[in-house]
């Protein structure tokens, strides 16, 4: 039985942190469907395709990403999505004690919705732990170097993005 994991996330924009899950996920799965949604919560900063053209550059340095990895927008329950893609399971990063509380109860409702799908959280790397999407987007908007926690590619999109607004 082949193993399918999504690994969903508004990813606006993608950080180091992310493309080490990805890679850390391709250790357990063998098949990888990143998920990129829009977050009611969040207002993004980049379109779902900007978006998910940086995943797909970041992604490009990774081996057989064209056969493991697949790039798709989230436009439903991610239950539902996973479902649609025969996944297994559903991969989640966690940086600190903090997100644990809103991934437990994500967790929680995602297997009530569907139990036959596992979620399985991976701790970031130590030098990963602090990065978050956010903090990437403050800091370069303010004329932060953000270079350590993106790709080349990522800050030209958001240069790009800040000196359009």
């Amino acid at each position: 039985m082949i193993k399918i994991g999504v690994y969903p996330g508004t990813f606006d924009p993608m950080t180091n942190g992310h493309l080490n899950i990805i890679q850390r996920s391709l250790k357990i799965v063998d098949k990888l469907i990143i998920g990129v949604a829009d977050n009611l919560n969040k207002a993004p900063l980049l379109s779902i395709e900007e978006r998910k053209d940086i995943i797909f550059n970041d992604i490009s340095s990774i081996k057989l990403q064209n056969e493991k990895i697949e790039i798709h927008s989230v436009k439903r329950l991610l239950t539902e999505f996973a479902k649609y893609h025969k996944a297994n399971c559903i991969i989640r990063g966690l940086r600190a004690v903090s997100d644990f509380e809103y991934e437990f109860q994500m967790t929680g409702m995602n297997y009530q919705l569907s139990p036959d799908i596992e979620t399985v959280f991976l701790m970031s790397s130590d030098n990963n732990s602090f990065i978050s999407s956010n903090l990437v987007k403050e800091v370069h908007k303010l004329g932060g170097d953000v270079s350590k926690f993106v790709s080349d590619n990522t800050i030209k999109i958001l240069n790009n993005k800040n000196t359009s607004s």
